[in-house]
């Protein structure tokens, strides 16, 4: 078990599987929950990484990522060297301009002391922690929802314009064409107070063939 994350995965399956019957097909077809909480580095760090991997493959943000990390001293991003780093070494490491200023506003802020650290953001609601760190130039509100599922370990968060959850749940209750996040959040409600669960049944759905009865 996970011991990072701030439920009990088998109370929340139970729990989704008698409330949901669509969901509960996804969740036998796919197998056990196997959500990852990783918090082996600091929120700022995570953030930075948040946004050097936005609008890339997954394979370009590693390889962007992994030579932003070789610029500084045991690969730790921290946020006085970032603002000390010149800027043509961050462009050579493949960033783009507007991924430079992002990271440096995300920099700024950690160094004022203006970036929740995890204690702190264990002590904050889900909607003030999306709140606070969506003033930082280039972290928006979905960033922060995959920080509360991944990094916090939080229960009850349904990305609703996330492409992959929509088209999970369009497969899931076979609707002929992709769900309005309005329908999303709608239909999130039955999945309170587990929709993080919700969520990642509904991504990894996507992988699977689903039964026709």
């Amino acid at each position: 078990m996970n011991h990072l994350r701030q439920f009990d995965p088998a109370v929340a399956c139970t729990y989704l599987a008698q409330r949901d019957k669509g969901l509960a097909r996804i969740m036998a077809g796919v197998g056990d929950l196997q959500l990852e909480v990783r918090r082996n580095r600091s929120v700022f760090e995570y953030l930075c990484r948040s946004i050097v991997y936005q609008q890339l493959s997954g394979k370009a943000a590693s390889t962007i990522h992994g030579r932003l990390l070789d610029l500084f001293p045991n690969r730790r991003v921290a946020p006085g060297q970032l603002l000390a780093m010149p800027v043509e070494h961050l462009r050579a490491a493949g960033l783009s301009r507007s991924k430079c200023i992002a990271l440096l506003d995300l920099a700024d802020r950690g160094a004022a002391g203006e970036l929740p650290d995890t204690r702190a953001l264990h002590a904050m609601s889900d909607e003030l922690i999306i709140e606070r760190l969506s003033e930082v130039r280039g972290v928006g509100e979905w960033t922060v929802q995959m920080l509360l599922i991944f990094y916090l370990g939080r229960a009850d968060v349904l990305p609703i314009r996330d492409l992959g959850v929509l088209k999970g749940y369009q497969k899931m209750r076979r609707l002929a064409t992709l769900p309005k996040p309005s329908r999303l959040a709608r239909a999130g409600r039955r999945w309170q107070p587990y929709r993080s669960v919700a969520t990642w049944y509904l991504w990894r759905c996507l992988d699977i063939e689903l039964p026709t009865a």
